[in-house]
């Protein structure tokens, strides 16, 4: 074996994954001999293709650079981590901690002992916990509040969530029985008030954070639900699903409900994301009331759905910077994007293009665009942005801008973006400042790896290619 050729790899993966490399090319080697071939078995040859084996084993969880918009993108993960987080988690991991252990006290303590200060500081409520997501979050509030009876929601709130799962399952796992109410454009207080009876146990709201509803609807506010509930001597139970905290957390105008405003109208056990609005890792945040929290925490399913050190660490660190509304929107990665003004991408949009145009690439300019929240929060609404719009003429082994599109997103690092309009477009709102230099890096790299009957130059792209040019890597993106 040449180990010279393999020595990254060795390194990196160890003799008996490279060992096991080096077989599966010389029995690949033996099957082609029998048939007949003759491939090359000197030690050099079955080196280089045994490292070329392992480095085209890419892991599936990969970097990418999001270039669709879409700020919290349920196939590529979500909301980014603050570096504040991102650092809070690598120290934790790296070495113990007093995960569940008083420091102070020399006494076993509760892990999400930080988590819930910090969440009951930001909305008023009594006592919180966390588990590892919303969905969690539900199935353990329905089992711990109403384990074999009613839970009075409205027909209009039978949300069905990422995963194809629906309301009406999550009930049926938490052995909750499900009361609808209403129609599915209106339902009244009056609704809820004749559904109620000796087996009903909470009235729930969901909040429809991945689709809207317009035209002849009606629903009741949470302050007249919490008081029919309390009435009758029933839980309230809130979950409002995409995160937002407060009055400008994030930073927006908007109508999405907060847990605050929930809390304020004093309901028992308020749900929501930790990886939406919030900005912070994925997690399923419960805030109420002590009894309330002390019930879904007893709950058996709680060790089951319960958070691991390094996501407790990024969301305490996140829930740090939310403390101070105007830091979290130059800290939080998600708040920074809806608050990037206009003119600065405008600026980053125009570098970029320039740079692309300055090489004969596809034709680039900036474009008007809009982004949107996703990632099921804020459905319908949308941020003004600036997008590069690549457009013919593409190299031309790329016969569409789809097939520009697929090359882009088939690189290292993967380029994920839109296609709209016989237009490839990179919007700059979701893609971070320091990655501009390697967006560019991307688009030249695709541009450059043509096959070989492309090696004339067409006289309509003016001039020689740029894949053709000794200097193509020497480009830079610059705003001044």
């Amino acid at each position: 074996m040449n180990e010279a050729i393999l020595a990254d790899a060795l390194r990196a993966r160890g003799r008996r994954v490279v060992l096991e490399s080096v077989r599966i090319v010389l029995e690949e080697a033996r099957t082609a001999i029998q048939r007949g071939d003759s491939p090359a078995v000197d030690p050099l040859s079955v080196a280089i293709r045994a490292n070329a084996r392992l480095s085209a084993e890419k892991p599936s969880l990969r970097p990418v650079i999001n270039a669709t918009g879409v700020l919290l993108h349920t196939g590529l993960g979500r909301s980014p981590l603050a570096e504040e987080a991102l650092t809070r988690a690598v120290a934790i991991a790296r070495g113990y901690s007093s995960l569940e252990y008083d420091l102070e006290h020399n006494a076993r303590g509760r892990r999400v002992q930080g988590v819930e200060r910090l969440l009951c500081r930001l909305t008023g409520a009594q006592a919180a916990t966390a588990v590892n997501n919303n969905a969690a979050a539900t199935v353990l509030a329905l089992r711990a509040l109403a384990a074999g009876r009613e839970v009075v929601v409205s027909r209009g709130q039978l949300v069905e969530i990422g995963g194809g799962f629906r309301l009406p399952e999550i009930f049926e796992v938490a052995g909750v029985t499900l009361r609808e109410v209403g129609t599915t454009n209106k339902t009244r207080l009056a609704d809820y008030k004749r559904a109620i009876n000796a087996a009903t146990a909470a009235i729930l709201r969901v909040h429809r954070a991945n689709f809207t509803m317009v035209g002849f609807t009606e629903d009741v506010p949470l302050a007249d639900l919490v008081s029919l509930a309390h009435e009758h001597g029933l839980w309230a139970i809130d979950d409002i699903g995409s995160g937002a905290i407060g009055p400008g957390q994030p930073p927006w105008e908007g109508d999405e409900p907060t847990a605050r405003q929930a809390i304020l109208d004093q309901a028992d056990l308020v749900l929501f994301s930790g990886d939406k609005l919030l900005g912070g890792p994925q997690a399923g945040l419960l805030v109420g009331t002590s009894k309330a929290i002390a019930l879904v925490e007893s709950d058996p399913m709680m060790r089951a759905t319960r958070l691991d050190k390094m996501t407790l660490a990024a969301l305490e660190a996140t829930l740090e910077l939310i403390l101070d509304a105007d830091h979290a929107c130059r800290r939080i990665p998600l708040w920074a994007m809806i608050t990037t003004p206009i003119v600065e991408l405008e600026r980053r949009a125009k570098a970029l293009a320039d740079a692309i145009s300055a090489h004969h690439l596809p034709s680039a300019r900036v474009v008007v665009d809009q982004s949107r929240i996703g990632g099921g929060s804020a459905p319908g609404r949308v941020i003004e942005t600036r997008a590069v719009a690549l457009s013919s003429p593409f190299p031309p082994r790329f016969p569409s801008p789809g097939a520009f599109s697929d090359a882009l997103r088939k690189a290292e690092p993967p380029v994920v973006a839109r296609v709209h309009q016989d237009q490839v477009l990179l919007d700059l709102r979701t893609v971070p400042p320091s990655l501009d230099q390697r967006l560019l890096d991307v688009i030249l790299s695709v541009c450059h790896h043509q096959s070989s009957e492309e090696r004339a130059i067409d006289p309509d792209r003016g001039g020689t290619p740029a894949w053709e040019r000794p200097d193509h890597e020497t480009v830079s993106v610059s705003s001044s």
